[in-house]
């Protein structure tokens, strides 16, 4: 059945933080939340699905803007409480500001600077 479910270490909220990874590059390209369904469906799917904290509801990345994320391999970490899958981000766009990664902005000298291109713009992908 779903034991394998019951060894990842959700937290209070039945939450698990999960890193999606570029299969190809190895960039991170976003750190998003799964419960025991999204993560179930990823599975099932083979495509990321998340829970929303903000909506308080499943998300199917890449349900509005067609920028899915095929699961090619999912792994729990050393004390089960998060997740890392390796995917094949469907358009090249993770962020929501229409960036390759939402870890766009690096410290330098004191400040967060913007250092990744915006590949799209976000009105194009998200009014369309």
């Amino acid at each position: 059945m779903n034991d394998w479910l019951d060894e990842v270490k959700w937290d209070d909220d039945g939450l698990v933080p999960a890193i999606a990874q570029d299969s190809k590059s190895g960039r991170i390209l976003m750190m998003a939340w799964m419960n025991r369904e999204s993560l179930t469906l990823t599975v099932e799917r083979n495509e990321a699905v998340y829970y929303s904290r903000s909506r308080k509801k499943l998300w199917h990345k890449g349900e509005s803007s067609g920028h899915t994320q095929k699961l090619e391999e999912i792994r729990l970490d050393c004390d089960g409480d998060m997740i890392v899958m390796q995917v094949q981000q469907i358009g090249g766009i993770a962020c929501h500001t229409g960036r390759e990664s939402c870890l766009y902005r690096r410290f330098e000298n004191g400040q967060w600077q913007e250092v990744d291109p915006v590949l799209k713009d976000p009105n194009e992908i998200y009014n369309s």
